[in-house]
């Protein structure tokens, strides 16, 4: 990052206090396309899109150089089917099948890799058709279970990502995923996890994206406050169902080629269909630009569990610990891992100012690797944005009312130190 971005950024959150940053729309709904990977710099994505949140298109020339690109396609642009099988035949992998709707998503089963792709051979024999419904390989944590593989390499632009330098410091989970499917594969009507940002890269195959900027999702919800499972059923256009459908802007609209990256903001709701058989790498990424819609959502999601469970709070003496066991399980993380979340962040890049970079451990670690490659600038960004949102956790009062005896350091010491840091790094 150089110091005008810093500068620009750091006044553009400055101006917003701690409040969460307000939805934008996309003017005319036009989506860039980014052609030239030697003229695109990471300044100019954080300056142009991550800040504002607006999405757009990476060319195939970005991932040109990617092994899945080179190994996991036939000649024709097809799926190589025996070399994913000799790779990863032993595998067993997460399959949906879009047929069924359960709640608001597709049911899920574990099958082992080379029976979803004999399933995925019959299925073309068929005419894509079978029995068994559509089946979509989703959310595979392959980087995770083949870590030596070369597959793909993560693009600088999506490089600070906070989500999976946390989890892979816990070393419990990760937000990197694979996703293999037939033609007319589909993901229904959503918001990513914690309403962070994310990025797909199509291997082979092609995506048509519906996507609606952030905040358009409330005109879309029916009577009972519930979002559309299918966004283009003709159910929505009953006003007694769907009261505000009429309000919403269009959707825009994105078809995505092979080889092509689809930058998706924080926070727009989105349904995803694959027009052929399709491989694409996902991951998922929060950072300085939207840890505060994070955090929002974080809070918007322990009030409904208050709501919900309401009638219950006098009787029951742990209720605020309840709620919070409730939104964990319902969301992935409650208030005190979100304090250890940003207590990772912030130690790593105090470290980094406090120590400077060796390239040993740069190396060694992915996210001082980051850091290094992105530059003492954006550290300072990083802590001032998770200053912001850790002053704010420690000021709520249901985070207050947690047994917090158990934080190390305590969140007014690391408060301090980020601080510190910063004057430090300034001066």
């Amino acid at each position: 990052m150089d110091r005008a971005t810093f500068a620009c950024s750091t006044a553009f959150f400055r101006d917003s206090g701690n409040s969460c940053p307000a939805a934008r729309s996309l003017p005319g709904a036009h989506v860039d396309f980014i052609d030239k990977v030697d003229s695109f710099t990471y300044s100019d994505f954080f300056r142009d899109y991550l800040i504002p949140n607006h999405p757009c298109i990476f060319s195939a020339k970005f991932t040109e150089d990617w092994g899945s690109r080179r190994n996991w396609v036939t000649w024709d642009g097809k799926p190589n089917f025996e070399h994913l099988l000799q790779k990863f035949g032993d595998a067993v992998v997460p399959v949906a099948n879009c047929d069924v709707k359960e709640y608001n998503s597709n049911p899920k089963e574990q099958l082992p890799f080379k029976e979803f792709v004999k399933y995925w051979k019959e299925y073309i024999r068929n005419g894509y058709r079978s029995s068994r419904g559509c089946l979509y390989l989703k959310d595979w944590h392959l980087s995770r279970a083949f870590p030596e593989h070369d597959v793909y390499t993560t693009p600088v632009y999506f490089s600070s990502d906070w989500l999976n330098e946390y989890w892979d410091a816990v070393a419990v989970d990760d937000y990197r995923f694979v996703y293999m499917g037939p033609k007319g594969s589909w993901t229904p009507f959503h918001a990513d996890v914690f309403r962070s940002y994310s990025w797909s890269a199509n291997i082979c195959g092609r995506k048509k994206w519906l996507l609606y900027p952030a905040g358009q999702e409330e005109f879309l919800k029916d009577c009972h406050g519930n979002l559309p499972f299918d966004v283009t059923a003709p159910s929505l256009r009953d006003r007694k169902v769907y009261p505000r459908y009429g309000q919403s802007q269009p959707p825009v609209e994105i078809v995505q080629e092979a080889g092509e990256i689809v930058f998706v903001p924080s926070g727009w709701h989105h349904q995803v269909y694959n027009l052929e058989d399709t491989i694409s790498i996902n991951h998922n990424w929060v950072n300085g630009c939207n840890v505060a819609v994070m955090w929002c959502f974080l809070q918007d999601e322990l009030a409904a569990v208050q709501r919900e469970i309401n009638q219950w709070k006098d009787p029951m003496d742990d209720w605020h610990l309840q709620c919070q066991l409730i939104m964990k399980s319902c969301t992935g993380i409650d208030y005190k891992e979100f304090y250890n979340f940003l207590k990772v962040i912030a130690e790593n890049r105090i470290s980094v100012l406090e120590k400077g970079l060796d390239e040993e451990s740069s190396a060694q670690n992915n996210s001082r690797a980051a850091i290094s490659t992105l530059g003492m600038l954006h550290a300072v960004f990083d802590l001032e944005r998770t200053g912001k949102v850790l002053s704010s956790l420690s000021a709520n009062e249901d985070f207050r009312k947690l047994d917090l005896s158990s934080l190390s350091p305590p969140p007014e010491a690391l408060l301090h130190h980020l601080k510190a840091a910063i004057d430090t790094a300034l001066l």
